[in-house]
């Protein structure tokens, strides 16, 4: 009997470990929401990175998540939803930028406050946004220049 009584209370203990790091792990997420949100839209010349579930931050603290991300057929751009949680309330001249946590880190949407006195409401697009700027592509302009700087005796030169 004693020994039927500790494995359920060791059992229950495990279940409640196991509750708790659930719960945790969903407010991580951002699976479980505390309060409401609301959403906004931008577009971005090129969203690379940047998925459904893809963090929003304001000053480097999570905000929202993206909602949803389609390409504009008549733009070319790609539009974004994401949701942000209330209590957030944006200048409506804010900015929205597709940023990155580091030169092999994730990318994330950044949203800088502007200084207007009205906010943006549920449904408003904001207008300024920067897409995402490819490592890639920087290297190669820099590898380029250099190599025809080199080639037309320029390397030693200074502007």
């Amino acid at each position: 009997m004693a020994e039927s009584t500790t494995e359920v209370i060791a059992g229950g203990a495990v279940l409640a470990v196991a509750i708790g790091f659930l719960i945790y792990a969903a407010q991580g997420t951002g699976f479980a929401r505390t309060g409401g949100s609301y959403d906004l839209r931008a577009s971005f010349q090129s969203a690379e990175g940047i998925s459904v579930g893809t963090d929003v931050r304001l000053a480097g603290v999570k905000v929202g998540t993206v909602s949803k991300l389609d390409l504009n057929p008549q733009t070319f751009y790609a539009d974004a939803v994401f949701s942000i949680r209330n209590g957030v309330d944006l200048p409506t001249d804010s900015a929205a930028l597709v940023s990155s946590e580091g030169l092999l880190g994730g990318n994330f949407i950044e949203l800088r406050p502007g200084g207007l006195p009205d906010n943006l409401a549920a449904g408003d697009e904001i207008e300024d946004t920067q897409g995402s700027v490819s490592l890639v592509g920087l290297l190669m302009k820099f590898v380029g220049k250099s190599a025809s700087d080199a080639m037309s005796g320029d390397a030693g030169a200074t502007e």
